[in-house]
């Protein structure tokens, strides 16, 4: 008999004797005896916190964004929902693509700007042609003239006109829209999310914003997109969101992108009109925009070396010579209100004076591709839009030309392969992960799916990292990351912090973790400073790791290896230089070992050299949501 059968044959025997006893008496277990027990054996029955980490990106473009359509691009939202979950699909010119591993989830967030308007210019589609814009456009498709029409577009969406306005040619594509993302959508599988950007871009600085929908079909097809060429001023945006929550039942919220291409703008401190912020701005600010995108191929936005002069490791993928769109150059002072690290300092001053801080915001890393494919590993980096997709070539080209000065322009190389959002959740659902976003339990990594978790509270200890049950003491006694600290227990004079990291498995050990603090003093400054609290194999000494980790990069072989550094780092810290009476914030960042960059797997690959200067190397990262402090709770 095959092992199928005993199984078979045996459960009931098992059985038998169970109800029957050795003597034949009846051990049965009666209904009332199944009554749950007042203390659960399981120690898990109530446990109601996030215990998954799910890796995902919120900005992902197709052919059906006009900027990208109209430029040649092809891939539509079948092959990026399809890329996310792990699918091999065709690149528009570098053959198939994988991920190494699927994406948790994904917001296709193709521009609201005349969206879906290449799709329907190539199949000429009556909605489009009955307007004197479109017709004219796609005949010039038609004649072979596609980039001419390409080139026209970006002046009319530049002077924020119109040339298509086709209210039902927006309902109709929304609705696409939204088919797209129900079609892929798995529930505890793969989630998608409904969304666009809104592309906000005032003499070419950029202040775009990522809207998702925490809704399915039946509430968002009760709107349209709300676009720049409705209006650039965020508060508009801010109006249709709460319209929207308001007509419907619904919940949404806006990302801000990466503020390095804004000259300033993105977290300027007065409003879009010229005038200071008061309480409800603060308020709605932090209300709609609880994360912002700090992390992407156009640059890093955590800080700058100008900014964080202390801060060795400040200088990772900065771009920072011009706005989006080359026509301003950038200077120093800008600087302040575009990066994340500043903006967090100017949020603290203005909750000083406000009450609320309108910069509360925790961080995120997503792509921003424009080809479809959300490629983020440096070895696996198809670009950020099809016409810099890995080839001999794309070292040479330029991603975005300057109207003003080439100096100003920014050159493939430029680009870093990033970034993807991390975030705890207790389900792999829209609900799930879209309230970890509101609720700002979320991080930023580089590109790597690198895990790290803080929690904040009054009195952890030491030995209480290690534990297996670090994530419930956590939750019980503190406070994870986007969360607040209260004022301190009586007796307690200090927060002190749990950290764990642990590294990509397929991916690079890491090097060290640390604390980044930001604060505000009596006189209104504001300061920040950072500790390593974990170090690879070294010693900690006056807060800092007594050397490097070391470096087994060999970029001729586009290679390295893991006898550096550590798989899992953790660490207890104690703020040494609290003040109950400031404001402050605390931030975690992980660094990885040294490791290749994508231009050291290009120029194996292609077995090319190049340009003198290029960076060859990386240091890939992840930076967490911070912790609030504040005096008043």
């Amino acid at each position: 008999m095959n092992r199928r059968g005993w199984h078979c044959c045996l459960l009931p025997l098992a059985v038998g004797f169970m109800t029957q006893g050795t003597h034949g008496q009846d051990l049965s277990i009666s209904e009332d005896e199944y009554a749950a027990p007042a203390n659960p054996y399981s120690p898990y029955v109530d446990d109601h916190f996030p215990q998954n980490v799910y890796f995902g990106d919120t900005h992902l473009h197709t052919a059906w964004s006009a900027d990208a359509g109209m430029g040649g691009a092809k891939p539509g939202p079948d092959v990026a929902y399809r890329a996310a979950r792990g699918e091999v699909v065709q690149s528009q010119t570098a053959g198939p693509f994988k991920l190494i591993r699927p994406l948790d989830f994904v917001v296709v967030a193709d521009h609201a700007e005349n969206l879906g308007l290449s799709d329907y210019l190539e199949r000429g589609d009556p909605l489009v042609r009955r307007t004197e814009g479109g017709e004219r456009w796609y005949q010039m498709f038609k004649a072979g003239d596609g980039y001419d029409a390409f080139i026209e577009w970006i002046a009319a969406n530049g002077r924020g006109e119109d040339m298509i306005k086709s209210p039902e040619m927006v309902a109709a594509v929304w609705q696409k829209v939204i088919d797209n993302a129900e079609h892929y959508y798995e529930p505890g599988v793969f989630t998608t999310f409904i969304g666009y950007e809104w592309t906000s871009g005032p003499d070419g600085n950029n202040l775009h914003r990522n809207v998702i929908f925490r809704d399915g079909a039946d509430r968002t097809r009760q709107v349209v997109p709300f676009s720049a060429l409705d209006s650039d001023d965020p508060e508009d945006l801010w109006d249709y969101l709460e319209a929207y929550e308001k007509d419907t039942g619904g919940q949404v919220l806006a990302i801000p992108h990466n503020g390095n291409l804004s000259n300033g703008m993105m977290f300027m401190l007065e409003t879009f009109d010229g005038d200071a912020f008061d309480e409800a701005y603060a308020r709605r600010r932090a209300n709609f925009e609880p994360v912002v995108e700090v992390t992407q191929p156009k640059g890093t936005g955590e800080t700058h070396p100008f900014l964080s002069p202390d801060d060795a490791f400040a200088d990772h993928e900065i771009i920072d010579t011009s706005n989006l769109a080359g026509s301003a150059a950038k200077e120093q002072e800008m600087l302040r209100t575009e990066y994340a690290r500043s903006a967090l300092k100017l949020g603290l001053a203005e909750a000083e004076r406000l009450g609320v801080n309108p910069f509360k915001f925790g961080m995120i890393g997503a792509t921003d591709a424009h080809n479809a494919l959300p490629s983020t590993r440096e070895e696996n980096w198809f670009g950020k839009a099809y016409i810099v997709e890995p080839s001999p070539h794309r070292k040479e080209g330029v991603l975005i030309e300057s109207t003003v000065d080439p100096k100003l322009s920014i050159y493939d190389i430029d680009l870093g392969a990033s970034g993807l959002a991390g975030v705890w959740a207790t389900e792999n659902t829209r609900e799930a992960i879209w309230d970890a976003f509101a609720r700002r339990e979320v991080f930023a990594t580089s590109g790597s799916r690198l895990r790290v978790r803080v929690f904040g509270g009054w009195d952890f200890q030491p030995e209480e990292v290690l534990r297996p049950d670090f994530a419930d003491a956590g939750y019980s006694r503190g406070v994870p990351m986007g969360g607040d600290l209260r004022p301190a227990p009586e007796g307690q004079e200090a927060p002190t912090f749990m950290v764990r990291a642990l590294r990509d498995p397929d991916g690079a050990n890491l090097d060290r973790i640390q604390m980044i603090k930001g604060w505000v003093d009596d006189s209104g400054d504001t300061h920040e400073k950072i500790w390593d609290v974990a170090c690879a194999g070294r010693e900690i000494v006056d807060g800092g790791c007594d050397r490097d980790v070391g470096n087994t990069v060999n970029v001729a072989n586009a290679s390295y290896t893991n006898d550096i550094g550590s798989a899992a780092l953790a660490g207890h810290w104690t703020d040494p230089e609290f003040d109950p009476d400031q404001r402050a914030f605390y931030y975690v960042r992980v660094l990885e070992i040294p490791t290749p960059r994508w231009t050291a797997y290009d120029a194996k690959y292609f077995q090319i050299e190049m340009p003198e200067g290029t960076p060859m190397e990386v240091v890939d990262r992840a930076y967490t949501s911070p912790i609030w402090y504040g005096p008043e709770g």
